[in-house]
C-alpha cells in the first residue's frame, strides 16, 4: 500500500488525483474500519489512517473518508476550538482548496466562501496568487495551506493576502518543513533536474525549502506573524504530527 500511494502521488498529476482518488479510497476505507483513530472532519473512525508520502510514506496519515491529512485535521481542530470560524458566516478565501474542506466550509459560509487556484479543477476562481483578483479589505480569513513552496515569490504572494484581508483579518499560512530545517530559507532556480529538485526541495515542483526564518518572511509581507503550538495539546486519536506549528499572519 505504501509503494502504491507513493507512486500515485509522485507520477499522477495533482488535478487528476483530486478528481478521481476519492472513490477508490472510500472503498479501501472499508478494510480499515475500527475505532483507534477518528477524523474530526468527516467523523469516520478507523483502526488506522492510510499511509501517505512521496518517497517515505508516513504511517497513519490519510483519511480514506474525506482525504484529510494530518495538517488538514490540525487546521480543522484549530478553527473549531480557537477561532470564530464555525460560529458565524465569514468571507473566506481558500487558496488551492482541499477536498476535505470544501463542502463543510461552503455549508458554513455560503457564498462568502471562495476557492481559488491557478489550475485546480476544484476551485471556483482561476487565480494567480501574485495578483489576487479581489479588492482591498475583502476577506475575514485566508487559508493558504502548502502553497507558498510552489510560487515564484512567496513574499509577494503573502503581501497580496495582506491586501485582501480586512483589518483584523487573519490567514493560516502552512508550509512544509524538511529535516534538518535550515536556518535560512533556501532557493536556487538553477536546479532544473526534477529528481534533483525532489531530493533538495522535497518535491520536484517546490521552488524553496523553508527555514527557521519563515516567520520573518511572513513579517516582510506586512502581516504580523504568529507561531502556535496548538497541536501539542491535541489527542493522539486524530493522527496529528504533534511537532507541527500553525503559522498565522494577522493584518493589524
Amino acid at each position: 500500500m505504501k509503494k502504491l500511494i507513493s507512486l500515485l502521488i509522485r507520477f499522477v498529476p495533482r488535478k487528476y488525483l483530486q478528481l478521481f482518488s476519492g472513490v477508490g479510497l472510500k472503498a479501501l476505507g472499508i478494510f480499515y474500519m475500527g475505532n483507534q483513530v477518528e477524523c474530526p472532519i468527516c467523523k469516520n473512525h478507523y483502526r488506522q489512517f492510510l499511509p501517505y508520502g512521496r518517497i517515505n510514506p508516513r504511517p497513519n496519515a490519510l483519511c480514506p473518508g474525506c482525504l484529510s491529512l494530518e495538517r488538514h485535521r490540525l487546521i480543522w481542530l484549530y478553527l473549531q476550538q480557537k477561532t470564530n470560524f464555525f460560529q458565524q458566516k465569514l468571507k473566506v478565501l481558500q487558496i488551492a482548496p482541499e477536498h476535505c474542506f470544501m463542502k463543510p466550509f461552503e455549508a458554513q459560509h455560503g457564498e462568502g466562501y471562495i476557492t481559488a487556484d491557478i489550475e485546480s479543477p476544484l476551485a471556483k476562481v482561476k487565480m494567480d496568487i501574485h495578483e489576487i483578483p479581489f479588492g482591498e479589505n475583502h476577506f475575514d480569513v485566508v487559508l493558504c495551506n502548502h502553497v507558498l513552496e510552489h510560487v515564484k515569490d512567496d513574499i509577494k504572494a503573502m503581501s497580496e493576502i495582506k491586501r485582501v484581508l480586512k483589518p483584523g483579518g487573519w490567514a493560516i499560512l502552512q508550509v512544509p518543513f524538511f529535516s534538518p530545517v535550515p536556518d535560512v530559507t533556501f532557493e536556487d532556480n538553477s536546479i532544473t533536474d526534477p529528481r534533483e529538485r525532489e531530493k533538495i526541495f522535497g518535491q520536484d515542483d517546490h521552488v524553496r525549502m523553508f527555514g527557521k526564518d519563515y516567520s520573518k518572511r511572513i513579517q516582510r509581507s506586512g502581516l504580523k506573524a504568529e507561531e502556535n503550538d496548538f497541536a501539542f495539546s491535541q489527542s493522539d486519536r486524530y493522527g496529528l504530527q504533534k511537532a507541527e506549528i500553525i503559522y498565522l499572519g494577522r493584518k493589524s
